[in-house]
């Protein structure tokens, strides 16, 4: 069967400032999720949140891009929206950027990572695993570090030096700046290896779309690589970006993809989406109460049956004790970076800054400019 894994993952309301979501949201779109189930529009359905992000995970056989599937997600967000509103909460419909999608969700607001892939459960997949990832308080190339690691670097996968993934990945790569469309890039890992690290280095413009396997050319990644201000105008929250990590067999196990997160990498975001600090992994249903507000990211594993339903149960890979260290560290990152304040690396490029109350600023500033001699700036001293 032709199975499609899709997440679409938004911030619709917090409680008491961008913390988390209320019950009263969750069980509503639990709710929706099983009448959805019910009436035969999706196979199966899981939701979580991290931070003040709710992650609407769903199997179905309607392909990528669904507009029935991305509606029901749109229209549950609305209903949590709803709920948001009524009881003041912090954000109301904050990552629904238009008043209704135009198809899909895709552009609207929400983040949306979707992989259809050939589910037979037969050899190269003779059992079907896949990880979750969302983040919340980070820019959209929050991943671009580990999954790279993960899935490039024998380093920390060494499955790479199997005959199954031996040829290695192709990456697709997005630029994130060109709002006329999904602009990619296709390069191979490993002959393209110092290229790829080129691009990725740029968190805030590209990011890793999607990687797929030169063995067997099935998708192993999808990633929701946008820019939200690129899309509003003005500052809306971070972009927060989530991922479906297919694992095991022809493609990197969960350990190999998750050891890279240990590094607990700085990615813009954090307060007011401005700064720059290190990303924590945390466990399911984290919310964020930490100083200022380290950059989030949890992990849930899952197994697929042959009818596409989901285990009965699921991991969280960041609930163990192993990465109360990891969290330790990123809290000392964190510190050390938020003692600088506002100087330098410690926030974001002014062409980065999410609000533009910041820019504008600035530019207030810029346009009083003038120089020792009187003459107006950006006028030649000899016009003058």
């Amino acid at each position: 069967m032709k199975l499609t894994i899709s997440c679409i993952k938004a911030d619709v309301g917090s409680i008491g400032g961008h913390t988390k979501p209320s019950e009263r949201m969750m069980d509503a779109v639990r709710e929706e999720v099983a009448s959805a189930i019910e009436k035969g529009l999706i196979i199966d359905g899981w939701i979580s949140y991290t931070g003040d992000d709710i992650a609407i995970l769903m199997s179905h056989t309607r392909g990528e891009d669904d507009v029935d599937v991305h509606q029901f997600a749109w229209d549950t967000f609305i209903k949590a929206t709803e709920i948001a509103r009524e009881y003041g909460l912090y954000g109301a419909g904050q990552d629904l950027l238009v008043d209704a999608p135009s198809g899909n969700v895709r552009g609207a607001g929400p983040a949306v990572a979707e992989i259809e892939m050939d589910h037979t459960l037969e050899a190269p997949r003779p059992a079907e695993s896949f990880m979750l990832f969302a983040a919340d308080k980070c820019g959209p190339g929050a991943y671009n570090l580990p999954i790279f690691l993960g899935f490039a670097d024998p380093m920390y996968c060494g499955g790479l030096m199997l005959p199954q993934m031996i040829k290695g990945f192709t990456f697709h790569v997005i630029d994130m700046d060109n709002t006329g469309g999904d602009s990619i890039i296709e390069l191979n890992a490993p002959e393209d290896y110092y290229q790829i690290t080129a691009l990725l280095r740029d968190n805030e413009r590209f990011g890793i779309d999607g990687i797929y396997s030169r063995t067997t050319g099935q998708r192993a990644v999808s990633v929701s690589a946008q820019r939200l201000h690129s899309i509003a105008g003005v500052y809306t929250g971070k972009d927060d970006p989530i991922a479906l990590v297919r694992n095991q067999g022809i493609f990197p196990a969960p350990e190999e993809v998750i050891s890279t997160f240990t590094k607990a990498h700085f990615v813009g975001g954090d307060a007011r989406g401005s700064h720059v600090m290190p990303i924590m992994p945390v466990p399911l249903n984290t919310p964020v109460t930490g100083p200022y507000c380290l950059p989030l990211v949890s992990a849930a594993g899952f197994s697929v049956n042959r009818d596409g339903m989901f285990s009965d149960s699921y991991i969280d890979f960041f609930d163990n004790p192993v990465w109360d260290e990891v969290r330790a560290h990123a809290q000392r990152k964190g510190i050390d970076m938020r003692s600088q304040g506002w100087s330098g690396a410690a926030m974001l490029p002014y062409s980065e800054l999410e609000y533009g109350g910041f820019r504008d600023t600035v530019t207030g500033l810029v346009d009083r400019f003038s120089f020792k001699n009187g003459a107006r700036a950006g006028v030649p001293a000899d016009d003058n």
